[in-house]
């Protein structure tokens, strides 16, 4: 997956398209992310003890990877990740750009 966690995305489909946010959680065995504020569900809590209130919690849920794009932090625009070889490790590079991502 070429999405990693603390990346800023654009949102390309959905009910939050075109919506950007930081990348929480990431599932790579399903091929899904968690984005910060991003398609947000409410699951209702019951009281657990007596005297207690219920609740209304409101979660990211988490959405395909294919759904987002990663924002370049030196051109600032939503563009598709290459790899590149650099000192025997795999890098991450703009396709626009050219520049490294982190």
């Amino acid at each position: 997956m070429k999405i990693k966690a603390n990346d800023k995305v654009k949102i390309l489909r959905g009910k939050d398209k075109g919506k950007t946010g930081k990348v929480i959680q990431i599932f790579s065995s399903e091929n899904k992310i968690v984005v910060e504020g991003i398609n947000i569900m409410k699951k209702h809590m019951r009281a657990r003890k007596q005297g207690e209130k219920g609740q209304v919690i409101e979660l990211s849920a988490p959405m395909d990877a294919s759904k987002a794009m990663v924002i370049c932090q030196k051109c600032g625009r939503a563009v598709r990740i290459n790899r590149k070889l650099e000192a025997g490790k795999k890098k991450r590079v703009c396709n626009k750009c050219k520049e490294f991502i982190d």
